[in-house]
């Protein structure tokens, strides 16, 4: 037989050290049960994101010409930073858009009917699906001859069936895509925080 450790109060000593563990070992996997409820509920659940949740991001550490893709109502939103001269470029693509005023209703009616076409100038706030067949297009930024576009400045590019966007979403003449891409409600909690989903007059 294996020696039997005992204390002085004729308490076995091993049989203390197992239920000191296995008790320590449950304390641990119910504190782990309760933080994965806590920590979820700082973001909404996938019913509320389905069912128009906004949705927040954080743009502080957006540089000039990044993009940031935002889940909203599960659609991607582009958030894209856009430079000075990006925003100058804009200004040069009328002749060669399909609605280069933004007349069709494709954003809210706080959205200025300008190039930019944006709450912020410097920030366009994009949903990004392609307003032909729902294809998402891609981020194209480069300045410089393309396969699909001689003249690119810099836009969308959807490969599903050529459509073509500048950086505020305005669809290029001779796209298949009959609109502007939309522009989703949102507002700025602060410089830093974008919120998606909620008009300005809906903030909290």
């Amino acid at each position: 037989m294996s020696e039997i450790t005992m204390t002085d109060n004729g308490v076995n000593v091993r049989r203390r050290r197992l239920l000191i563990g296995a008790t320590s070992a449950m304390g641990a996997v119910g504190a782990a049960g309760l933080a994965v409820p806590f920590l979820g509920s700082w973001n909404p659940s996938a019913k509320a994101r389905a069912a128009g949740a906004p949705a927040k991001a954080d743009i502080s550490k957006l540089e000039d010409g990044q993009q940031m893709i935002v889940e909203w109502r599960g659609k991607p939103v582009w958030v894209v930073k856009r430079s000075a001269e990006m925003l100058k470029s804009l200004e040069t693509l009328d002749d060669r858009l399909s609605d280069p005023n933004s007349e069709l209703l494709q954003q809210p009616e706080y959205i200025p009917h300008t190039p930019a076409r944006s709450v912020r100038e410097d920030v366009a706030v994009i949903v990004g699906i392609c307003t032909h067949l729902g294809c998402s297009p891609s981020y194209k930024p480069e300045v410089g001859p393309q396969p699909f576009d001689e003249q690119w400045i810099g836009g969308f590019f959807c490969p599903c069936h050529g459509s073509r966007f500048d950086l505020s979403g305005r669809v290029f003449s001779g796209s298949p895509a009959p609109k502007n891409l939309v522009i989703p409600p949102h507002y700025y909690e602060s410089d830093e925080i974008l919120v998606i989903g909620l008009n300005p007059e809906e903030k909290s």
